[in-house]
């Protein structure tokens, strides 16, 4: 299967304006109000984020780029070779995120994944309202999602042998310390040069997602959104730090979703073909102090389980 880029994500709220605020008041994203819901812009597309009207809070799906009528017809063939039912969208669905066609299905960890051939767009000017000069998309796709995989052998394999996926890199988290439970993370790439365009997390996430990511081209850009949230008064999940692995500077702050947003400079892109895996033992080369948010967060569930 020849997946390009995650083109979007979708997300389902019950207060729309919400996502208004986050999106053109820190983030810069510009937000386009239309029938059953609100994109929010990051270039020269209508929408790299969808916001769907809903009874929760949540992230709902991924949208997968492929390039071509031919590749999209190929992949639902592919997928149904593999015995994985594919649903057709509807023409409100395509409709909101602006695609000429749409199928769906999920991975074994009940994740949906849209498969999306062909954007409309009116090719506006991106105007952020927020003054964010532009987003690091085009070919590397908007950006990357992690998403809950408590079977993640199982999600991965999956990813690898159905959807075409490669493995980056992987680490195993052991949030309360050496000798508590381990959960693996795994870092997927797709079509496009960037680091990981996917990761899975093994274990459960209520909200659906552990974070999106979004780029900006300068780490002036990141300092500026940083002081937007400070002064918005948003819940920070993970303070200014530099990844070991895609080597992203970047901090994390708290959507309405329930899951977060990672707002970052500088990831790594990757020319696959000389690329080795490995397993990385460090989140960060320095900051993401993620005690604030998701470690606070993480220990408080991890207590309740035992």
């Amino acid at each position: 299967m020849d997946i390009a880029a995650l083109a979007y994500s979708v997300v389902t709220a019950t207060d729309l304006e919400s996502w208004v605020r986050l999106g053109e008041d820190i983030a810069g994203f510009s937000a386009t109000r239309l029938p059953g819901g609100i994109a929010l812009r990051l270039d020269d597309r209508a929408g790299r984020i969808f916001v769907e009207q809903g009874r929760d809070d949540c992230y709902a799906a991924s949208g997968w780029e492929v390039r071509s009528r031919r590749a999209f017809d190929a992949a639902i063939d592919e997928l149904a070779g593999h015995g994985v039912t594919v649903q057709p969208s509807t023409q409100d669905e395509r409709a909101l995120r602006h695609v000429i066609d749409m199928a769906w299905f999920t991975d074994p960890a009940g994740n949906r994944h849209e498969l999306a051939y062909g954007y409309v767009s009116a090719f506006d000017r991106f105007v952020s309202p927020a003054g964010v000069p532009a987003f690091v998309t085009g070919d590397l796709g908007y950006g990357h999602a992690v998403l809950p995989a408590p079977n993640i052998a199982q999600t991965r394999d999956f990813l690898i042998d159905v959807m075409g996926f490669g493995l980056s890199d992987f680490m195993v988290h052991r949030p309360l310390g050496p000798g508590g439970p381990e959960m693996r993370i795994d870092f997927m790439h797709c079509g496009n040069a960037r680091h990981h365009s996917l990761a899975l997390f093994e274990g459960a996430v209520p909200a659906g997602c552990v974070h999106m990511m979004v780029e900006v081209p300068t780490l002036d850009e990141v300092g500026r959104a940083h002081d937007r949230m400070l002064k918005s008064g948003a819940r920070l999940m993970a303070t200014l730090g530099k990844h070991t692995n895609d080597h992203m500077t970047s901090f994390y702050i708290q959507t309405p979703g329930g899951f977060a947003l990672e707002y970052g400079f500088g990831g790594l892109q990757v020319d696959w073909a000389r690329h080795t895996e490995f397993e990385f033992t460090e989140v960060s080369l320095w900051g993401h102090d993620f005690s604030v948010g998701f470690g606070a967060d993480e220990k408080a569930q991890l207590a309740d389980a035992a």
